[in-house]
């Protein structure tokens, strides 16, 4: 565990974190406009097992985050069950949850767990989740309750 946060102590001193976005009471990885997964469409991971830049003409607010949708079935489909889309943690690298960090988690770094979108910080970051996925969900499971009213400085600051 010190290894990891050691690990991920660094990678906050060269990884810019995103800003967060509190909205009732449920904490999200959002840019600074308040847009979630960096305007990727939160369905398209489901529905076409990719991450697909969503168009700015297609929005839905949820929790006061804006996200973007390639079509508008897509939009249609996260209305009427927004929590089925939106990913683990906020938006939050997987990972750093599981650590007790927030990071930002990039779009284009994602697995499908048991119906679940996770994100990860970087490509070596998701290599280390892979190696023991129902442990480090265990473990970002439980630190989250701790962490989700937290900002990332905060965090870092322990």
């Amino acid at each position: 565990m010190i290894k990891a946060k050691s690990i991920l102590g660094g990678i906050a001193l060269s990884v810019a974190v995103a800003t967060t976005t509190l909205a009732a009471g449920v904490e999200y990885n959002a840019t600074p406009t308040g847009l979630a997964l960096q305007g990727y469409d939160p369905v398209a991971y489901f529905t076409d097992g990719a991450p697909t830049k969503g168009n700015w003409k297609i929005t839905s607010i949820h929790d006061d985050v804006t996200y973007r949708f390639a079509s508008e079935d897509n939009k249609i489909a996260f209305e009427k069950n927004p929590e089925a889309y939106i990913p683990a943690y906020g938006g939050y690298c997987a990972f750093g949850t599981a650590m007790g960090f927030k990071f930002d988690g990039d779009p284009t770094l994602w697995k499908i767990v048991d119906d679940v979108l996770y994100l990860n910080l970087s490509k070596d970051i998701q290599e280390r989740w892979e190696g023991d996925i129902p442990g480090f969900i265990e473990s970002a499971d439980v630190n989250w309750d701790d962490i989700e009213d937290k900002t990332p400085e905060e965090l870092q600051a322990q």
